[in-house]
Parts: structure tokens; sequence; C-alpha cells
């Protein structure tokens, strides 16, 4: 348990404002949605007193913060291996295997990261999601930061808002591409199928750069750099404008050998299973430090392998 006890007291400067707006200025370490919690269970007071998150605070009154952290959710703490990259007392990064689900969910109530998460810092219980602020998709490759204190929560999920976090991937597409590009479409549920993404009128803002790092036969390996975080947003896109991702189970559709297809590339295609998608480097500001921090991950054996078949395919080899 943490016990947090805080007070300020309100400047001329935010006077006769909200309480909630108030507190968010006065507490910047802490979301606003949190705070408001606070303000609604008495943990948050103005002069002592409960207070509501609209009322109007004054100068010089002393907004209090006394309350003891509870765990988000009785998740079970499992032991898993994790391949960290980075870790202090309030950022971890790592470099997730492909067959792990992040979060709990409908039919994967356990063995999932969250959980190998909490056995190796049980602390996490007090983080919302247990200090994942970003997902990667079950089968998707490569690095994820994950908050270690409600501080550094805050401060990693206004840095995405503020699209501050630079995310990179790397990728291989179904079909050959003459030069990068830009995909700016918004994204909501399929009208059909409701575990995909499509691209729809009223769906979120999402916006995806790629360039190609190398031209196969029928086959291109890319770089792609997200601008916004949407789920599946590099699968769908990419899907949208036909070049989907190898092996993308959802947006790929049938397997499609291309035209005198080797033996060899014949059986890489046939056994790639997954979507060949992998978040290759990551930058963003320590939360506590402010230093610009990046971290790089290699690519995974099967991808690599996808490559070098690939290559062998292009010369003939």
């Amino acid at each position: 348990m943490t016990h947090i006890v805080l007070s300020a007291l309100v400047p001329e400067a935010l006077a006769n404002q909200r309480l909630d707006l108030v507190a968010a200025k006065l507490f910047p370490d802490y979301s606003r949605a949190r705070l408001q919690a606070w303000v609604k269970d008495a943990h948050l007071t103005v002069n002592g007193s409960r207070a509501r998150p609209r009322d109007t605070v004054y100068s010089g009154d002393e907004l209090k913060v006394d309350v003891v952290l509870q765990a988000e959710r009785e998740w079970e703490a499992q032991p898993m291996p994790l391949d960290i990259v980075y870790e202090d007392d309030y950022l971890l990064v790592l470099n997730k295997a492909s067959d792990v689900v992040v979060h709990p969910a409908a039919g994967h109530h356990d063995g999932t990261l969250l959980n190998g998460l909490l056995d190796h810092a049980p602390s996490l219980q007090e983080v919302p999601r247990a200090g994942i602020v970003h997902r990667l998709d079950k089968d998707t490759t490569g690095l994820m930061m994950v908050a270690k204190t409600l501080e550094s929560h805050a401060a990693l999920v206004e840095q995405l808002r503020l699209r501050e976090v630079k995310r990179e991937y790397e990728a291989v597409t179904q079909g050959v591409l003459t030069g990068g590009g830009t995909v700016d479409a918004p994204l909501g549920r399929h009208p059909v199928n409701r575990k995909r993404r499509a691209v729809v009128a009223n769906g979120q803002e999402a916006v995806t750069h790629y360039r190609v790092i190398q031209r196969y036969r029928s086959h291109t390996h890319i770089h792609v750099q997200l601008e916004t975080g949407r789920t599946h947003q590099i699968r769908a896109h990419l899907a949208h404008i036909n070049i989907p991702l190898v092996g993308d189970p959802l947006y790929a559709g049938r397997l499609q050998l291309p035209a005198a297809c080797s033996p060899l590339l014949a059986e890489c295609l046939r056994g790639f299973k997954r979507q060949a998608l992998h978040a290759r480097r990551l930058t963003l500001r320590h939360p506590v430090s402010d230093e610009i921090m990046t971290w790089e991950a290699p690519l995974p054996e099967d991808f690599q392998h996808l490559l070098e078949v690939l290559e062998s395919d292009l010369h003939g080899t």
C-alpha cells in the first residue's frame, strides 16, 4: 500500500475556477480523471471539507490529498519470462515476444503480459492497467513501455496524447511498393467483422507513415512510424491500401504465393502464421528526469528468416 499526502494553496492566478481543473494544475503528477475520483471519494478536500469536482475554488483555499492507493483490480500475479531492456523506479521498457496477450480480456483471463508484470513488480497493482499505457497485438513483437508509478503513468499518457512518443516499426507487406507515403484515414469497428478495424467516415483520427527499406519480387520490407495509436492501426491501414502484412490472419485474406515461387519461399510463407510486424524503436522523455531516451529491439528470428528467404528469392539463390 502507498499512502499519498499532498497539500497546496490555490494561488490568485487559479482562483474562481473548477476544483478539478485547479487540482490538475496544482498536482500535475496525477491525471485529471484520478483527481476527480479522489474528489468524489473525499480523498481530495477543500479546506478540510468534502467538495464536488465542479465546485469553484478561491484564492487561498487549501487543497489536500490524503489517500491510500488500493489495487486497481484483483488480477493474479503469474511468473512469466520478460525480456526487459530498461528498468528504474519509474519506468520499464520490455521487448514483447509473439503469442503473448498484453491485457486480460474475453478468452484470455490469465497468462497475459499484465499477469507477468504483476509478478515482476507487485506495486503495479496500484497503477491503472498495471502501468500498461499502450498495447501491442498478441502476435506483434517489440518494444513496449510500462509506467511503474501513478506519476509516471500520467506523464507517459500525456506524452502519447501530445504525440511526443516516437514509435517505429518494421514490417513485411504483400505486394511491391514503389515508394513511401502516409495513410491518413479514420479507423473504427468494421461494419461486418467486429474483430477487425476499418476505415470509416466517423472513425477516430489515425495517421500512419511508411517508407521502403527493401523491395523484393512480390513483397516489401518497410519502416512504419505511428502518429496516432489506434487498435490494429498499422494492420488496418496497410490492408486499406492493398498491401496487407505477410501472415496477418485477420487482414491479409487467403495466402497467395507469388509467381514462380521457390519451394523455400512457399514453405516460409505458409509457415509464417502471424503478422510480420515488429516494434523496432521507441523514443520518449523519461517521465521524471525529462531525459530523451531511445531503445531498439532486434528483429525476432522468424522475421529475420523471412527476410533472408525473400532476399534469396530476389536473387534466385
